[in-house]
């Protein structure tokens, strides 16, 4: 077992699927600190030998350890991807045991789930059974959530923060996955509702389009889409920057 110190966990989950949970989690690696995991416990919708969602993971963010524990070819549930194709259920053990050891030489690992919050993992767990093995209670650990900005948003959101905190985790943030550049009314009423009604505030906005230009400007960009103070939280102190954003940083990330 190594000496060095554990490193931090975030699971990143959705309020459902296609929320922008990967970009979202490639933004977040970039953006970080230097020494990221990138963890996909169960992988569906991709034949042996394709690249999935880490392929695109590193891609955009770059330099980042990423590790897969189970794949399913079907582009399903885990659980129902497992039967369908009459493969094993992926083994929760087996997921926390990898999660454990990336963190073990990481300063930050993240945990991209399958979906929302209560897809089953394998046969009966979700990313919440995992998290509740993995995330440190009293800590920066956590599950962020990636929401969709539209209409509907708002009960998806409370819905995922209340099964978080039902299981006694902690709810990291919320991240809009994808903000358009003419969102509509339902879009802005939700950026200023989504903490009210979650008490989890909006740390990250992406653009709509935000794996468009290419790595080296999402790379170059992706600082800038988390609130500057949440992402210095995940950091160890000895790689924080001094702090030098300007006061309304936070300000205009909520609000442009």
């Amino acid at each position: 077992m190594s000496t060095r110190t554990r490193g931090r966990v975030l699971a990143v989950t959705g309020t459902s699927t296609d929320v922008g949970k990967t970009v979202a989690t490639a933004a977040l690696a970039a953006a970080a600190i230097p020494a990221v995991a990138v963890c996909k416990p169960v992988q569906t919708g991709v034949a042996p030998g394709e690249p999935g969602d880490l392929a695109e993971v590193a891609r955009l963010a770059g330099a980042v350890t990423t590790a897969e524990c189970f794949r399913y070819p079907d582009p399903l549930a885990p659980d129902t991807a497992a039967r369908r194709a009459g493969m094993p259920y992926a083994e929760p053990s087996v997921i926390v045991r990898e999660i454990d050891r990336l963190a073990t030489t990481h300063d930050l690992t993240l945990v991209e789930g399958a979906g929302g919050v209560l897809v089953r993992l394998g046969e009966s767990a979700t990313l919440l059974d995992v998290g509740a093995s993995v995330l440190s209670p009293g800590t920066a650990d956590g599950v962020l959530v990636v929401v969709n900005p539209g209409l509907g948003a708002l009960n998806h959101a409370e819905l995922t923060v209340d099964a978080i905190r039902a299981r006694g985790l902690r709810p990291a943030g919320l991240v809009i996955g994808s903000w358009p550049t003419e969102p509509d009314l339902a879009m802005r009423c939700n950026r200023d509702d989504l903490p009210r009604v979650t008490g989890v505030p909006v740390v990250g906005v992406l653009p709509a389009g935000a794996a468009t230009p290419g790595p080296a400007e999402f790379r170059r960009l992706a600082p800038t889409w988390f609130d500057p103070e949440w992402l210095d939280g995940l950091r160890p102190a000895a790689v924080r920057p001094e702090p030098a954003a300007p006061a309304d940083l936070s300000e205009q990330l909520i609000r442009t």
